[in-house]
């Protein structure tokens, strides 16, 4: 019997210590499992903190309440979690990097619906950049015009705020101008059309728009060419909506050196008028091909509209013109858009045309594309008063009937190269 009860005793201990060993482990396991869930909780409710204090600090209540106060279409800017975006972009792979500035990094991403898009990641510094990067995210909510680049939505839950655009994927008029491919080269009619767009965008912007808006950096870095070299106008980080009663915009002066209209420059006055001085440096640079600071050695330092009417007065205006212009360009189609970014370019904002103007002037000189036979004449032009001197009688020429103008002498002829009647 002692036998038999101290084998049970030993049985029953060997049993019972795998036993405890097992329960030991288990609770173990379970100690670690919920100390994993509790980590991944509290890491959870930190990441959600972190994800709200962002969305505090890149102007996420700023945002919404100015959306909410906007007649924009609110409905199609759509708040991207950074998870959607990190996945878009290959965690901001640097091989997706298509383009950098000053704002910040674009990279190049797809979203789970398969649309490619363009991801800018803004290098925001202070409070004015963070308002900055609201503006633009209002402004482009507001505008819908086929020559606009589309915002489809921004993501405010990072370290720095982030906007998605449609992706335009043939790079800038800046590089097609200044790097020009010989296999395919930005001809004349191509340099017209994107002209006609742009101002036509810019028209829209300044007329059109529910509240008018002024761009502030036009610029042919800033202008888009899409799938089928289409113009696309982008970087609205410094634009400004005018209410209606508003005659100028006074602000601390922003803009591209070359680009700045100088009356902005001097008075710190933005006008609609200054997008009007930036367009007309665009078209100088569909011309001439030239930057608008120029770089060569025997010019170097000199800005382009300096140069370009310094030109025009000295009738050498050919000596500045692009080889393909003047390969494909009708001279009098030429001479025409010449006069006319000369005369955005006044130093007076007054005597500039407005971009409804310019967009209608583009479309006719377009629409009489074959139809130019007028003599050439590179008259004598004042830069402040920008007047034709001279004899010109509009109406005798092929040009002046395509144009419907009613010129019949010299004392007709407006400061354009012709005149519009709107």
């Amino acid at each position: 019997m002692v036998l038999e009860a101290t084998f049970s005793h030993c049985n029953f201990t060997s049993i019972q210590q795998p036993l405890v060993g097992i329960l030991a482990g288990v609770g173990t396991l379970l100690l670690v499992i919920c100390a994993w869930w509790l980590y991944k909780v509290l890491k959870r409710r930190q990441k959600i903190k972190y994800k709200e204090k962002c969305f505090k600090r890149n102007g996420g209540l700023l945002l919404e309440q100015q959306l909410s106060s906007s007649e924009g279409n609110v409905d199609k800017t759509k708040l991207f979690t950074s998870k959607e975006l990190e996945k878009a972009t290959d965690r901001y792979n640097e091989n997706r990097v298509i383009g950098q500035g000053g704002q910040g990094t674009v990279y190049k991403g797809m979203l789970m619906d398969g649309r490619i898009v363009a991801v800018k990641k803004l290098k925001i510094v202070g409070d004015g950049k963070v308002e900055q990067f609201i503006n633009e995210v209002v402004i482009l909510s507001q505008i819908n015009h086929r020559n606009v680049v589309k915002l489809l939505g921004c993501c405010l839950e990072t370290a720095v705020p982030l906007l998605v655009y449609e992706f335009i994927p043939n790079g800038t008029l800046s590089e097609h101008i200044h790097d020009q491919n010989e296999e395919f080269p930005i001809t004349w009619e191509m340099r017209l059309r994107i002209a006609i767009e742009v101002a036509g965008a810019l028209s829209y912007l300044h007329s059109a728009a529910s509240i008018p808006i002024y761009h502030r950096d036009i610029k042919s870095t800033n202008i888009l060419l899409d799938d089928k070299y289409r113009a696309k106008v982008a970087d609205f980080g410094t634009s400004k909506s005018v209410a209606i009663d508003q005659t100028h915009l006074t602000t601390q002066v922003q803009g591209t050196f070359g680009y700045l209209d100088p009356e902005y420059f001097q008075s710190s006055q933005f006008t609609e008028k200054s997008d009007v001085y930036s367009f007309g440096i665009v078209l100088i640079e569909l011309l001439t091909g030239k930057k608008p600071i120029l770089s060569t050695a025997s010019e170097e330092g000199k800005s382009l509209a300096s140069y370009f009417i310094l030109s025009m007065n000295e009738d050498r205006l050919s000596d500045l013109l692009d080889a393909q212009v003047v390969k494909e360009g009708k001279k009098e189609e030429i001479n025409a858009i010449a006069f006319l970014a000369r005369r955005c370019i006044n130093l007076n904002g007054k005597k500039r045309p407005t971009m409804m103007e310019v967009a209608m002037e583009l479309e006719r000189i377009r629409k009489c594309q074959g139809d130019f036979n007028a003599q050439e004449n590179f008259e004598e032009v004042g830069y402040d008063t920008i007047e034709l001197t001279g004899p010109w009688d509009v109406a005798s020429t092929s040009m002046g009937s395509c144009l419907n103008t009613n010129a019949s002498s010299s004392s007709d002829v407006q400061p354009l190269l012709f005149q519009k009647s709107f």
